[in-house]
């Protein structure tokens, strides 16, 4: 059995994870201090808009931002010799775009429930924003940033429909357990296909509950 797939499934998703954690922590605590509901209501849309867009749609966007024939694309390869199609970076930055939305939506009911007055109590000792938010904020509401953090690394680790635009599927390259799964099953390989598919079940099964370990143990706190 090549486990590359595997293998290849589990870098793209952690750096994807990597991505959105920083990225959906700074957008969720930037949109939870806005004082005007409607801008909020507006951002909140905006970055959750690729939850629900088709992931062909994303791909398709992906590439025509970073395609070789287009500005981006063009641009990071004629100054960084970079190339954002058919490799594994390429499909880990738009899983990132995909899977976003859950570390943002979990962040950001975390931090919509903190009490402030917490934050107050340092500002009033002369602590510095950064440091209240990580030794203060950020520890008390951990249980739904993790729970926010394991569901985009499971989001990304079974994305398939912008990632085979992007990455397509090379063997020993890009290959992903999803990919894998569609070529074992459009190949007539059943065994093939099931291992896949049994795979993934007990990826996906192990990541959701590690959220609801997450979940129980912060209702337990409140």
């Amino acid at each position: 059995m090549d486990w590359f797939p595997l293998l290849n499934s589990l870098r793209i998703a952690l750096l994807s994870t990597i991505l959105v954690f920083f990225a959906g922590l700074f957008a969720a605590h930037r949109v939870t201090r806005l004082p005007q509901p409607v801008l909020r209501s507006a951002l909140d849309a905006l970055l959750t808009l690729t939850l629900v867009l088709p992931p062909p749609v994303i791909g398709w966007l992906f590439l025509r931002c970073f395609g070789p024939g287009h500005m981006l694309g063009y641009w990071l390869r004629q100054f960084f010799g970079a190339r954002l199609v058919m490799n594994w970076p390429a499909a880990a930055l738009v899983s990132a775009l995909v899977s976003f939305p859950l570390m943002y939506r979990a962040s950001r009911g975390a931090f919509a429930r903190f009490d402030a007055g917490l934050t107050d109590v340092a500002r009033t000792l002369g602590r510095p924003e950064a440091w209240i938010f990580w030794n203060i904020q950020l520890p008390v509401c951990r249980r739904g940033v993790a729970a926010g953090t394991v569901l985009a690394f499971a989001r990304a680790l079974g994305e398939y429909g912008a990632t085979a635009m992007v990455a397509g599927y090379i063997p020993a390259r890009t290959a992903t357990v999803s990919t894998a799964l569609y070529q074992s099953w459009s190949g007539g390989d059943d065994a093939g296909a099931a291992f896949w598919v049994v795979l993934s079940i007990l990826l996906s099964g192990a990541c959701l509950l590690a959220v609801g370990v997450l979940e129980n143990a912060r209702k337990e706190e409140l």
